[in-house]
C-alpha cells in the first residue's frame, strides 16, 4: 500500500490517541512505517470481536448468578484471560484450576489461593467471595 492511500478512519485508536503503525511504500516504491489511526475494515473486525468477548462476559455472570460455575469463570472472562493464561498468573495446573471453576470448590478454598486469584485478577479477595453474578 503506497503511504498517501494509507487509511484515516476513525477508530477506537483515535478515541485513546493512539495510532498503529504501518508498513507502506514511499514514492520510490521504498518499504517505510506510517501511523494510522483506523482503517474500516479493521474497526469492523475489533469491534465484532469485542461483542463476542462481551456476550462471554455476561454469560459467565449469568452461570455464577444460577450458581452453574463459581466466581472465577466471570472475572477470567472479564480480564479476558483463558485457562492457561490464569493457571500461569496463579501457580496453579489447568486442571486445578478448572476444577475451581464448580461452586461447590470454589467455596472450600483456601485464603491462600482466593488471594492468589484476586491478585490475578486486581480485585480483593472479599470481592471474589462475594460476586453473585447480580
Amino acid at each position: 500500500m503506497k503511504k498517501q492511500d494509507l487509511p484515516q478512519d476513525e477508530s477506537n485508536l483515535k478515541s485513546a490517541n493512539m495510532t498503529e503503525v504501518m508498513y507502506v511504500t514511499d514514492e520510490n516504491d521504498n518499504y517505510t512505517t506510517a501511523n494510522s489511526i483506523g482503517w474500516d475494515a479493521k474497526k469492523a473486525a475489533l469491534d465484532e470481536s469485542m461483542e463476542l468477548i462481551y456476550e462471554r462476559i455476561e454469560e459467565a455472570k449469568q452461570n455464577v448468578a444460577n450458581h452453574k460455575v463459581s466466581p472465577i469463570v466471570y472475572f477470567m472472562e472479564l480480564n479476558k484471560m483463558d485457562l492457561g493464561v490464569l493457571s500461569s498468573y496463579v501457580g496453579m495446573w489447568q486442571w486445578r484450576v478448572k476444577r475451581h471453576f464448580k461452586p461447590k470448590v470454589f467455596n472450600t478454598l483456601s485464603e491462600t489461593a482466593l488471594k492468589k486469584y484476586a491478585e490475578a485478577f486486581g480485585i480483593s479477595v472479599d470481592e471474589l467471595k462475594n460476586f453473585n453474578g447480580k
